[in-house]
């Protein structure tokens, strides 16, 4: 196994035995659940309380920038577009080519299964790409792309904002499950 395979098989071991079975089932009234008043999320374009709204199409995501602190609680919806856009969709547009993603302009999902399609999609993408780098690249700072330093300090840095955040929504599935008077075979 190559170091690029290593790398890339670090992140699809969790992803294919946590990260994506605890999203199966995952329906529109979770994924837009917000547990605590003022939850960052996924809305309709012109409802967000939030300073910011970030996206092209008729959802957009709530945002500030600066970033507040403390940082809003976010709702799965966010989670799951911070993962697409930020996580995964720049840097496959920036080193793995194809069409470039970007906050702003990004048509957020409307539903769960809108999102978990644009996150298989992405996530295929850079696990694609991840697996195709030679060490040489590995080695080097990509030559596209704001990020100045080697290749493989990027994979690994995304490969921990992905078990990182996924473990967030894992917690909010299982906040979800377990609201009072919740089933707990629910999910």
């Amino acid at each position: 196994m190559t170091r690029s395979e290593r790398l890339a098989d670090q992140l699809d071991r969790h992803w294919q035995k946590n990260l994506r079975p605890r999203l199966h089932g995952l329906a529109d009234e979770e994924y837009f659940w917000e547990p605590v008043r003022g939850c960052w999320s996924i809305r309709p374009r012109g409802t967000s309380a939030a300073p910011m709204s970030k996206g092209s199409g008729e959802w957009t995501m709530d945002s500030a920038s600066p970033d507040p602190v403390p940082a809003p609680v976010t709702t799965i919806a966010w989670r799951l577009a911070h993962i697409i856009v930020s996580c995964l969709g720049y840097r496959v547009g920036w080193h793995f080519g194809g069409q470039d993603v970007d906050s702003q302009t990004f048509a957020y999902a409307g539903t769960a299964d809108e999102a978990l399609k644009q996150l298989d999609e992405m996530y295929g993408r850079w696990n694609a790409g991840v697996r195709e780098l030679s060490d040489a690249d590995l080695e080097n700072p990509p030559t596209v792309g704001p990020e100045r330093f080697p290749m493989e300090g990027i994979v690994l840095h995304v490969n921990k904002e992905l078990i990182h955040h996924g473990a967030e929504i894992s917690l909010l599935r299982d906040l979800y499950r377990w609201q009072d008077g919740a089933v707990p075979g629910r999910i």
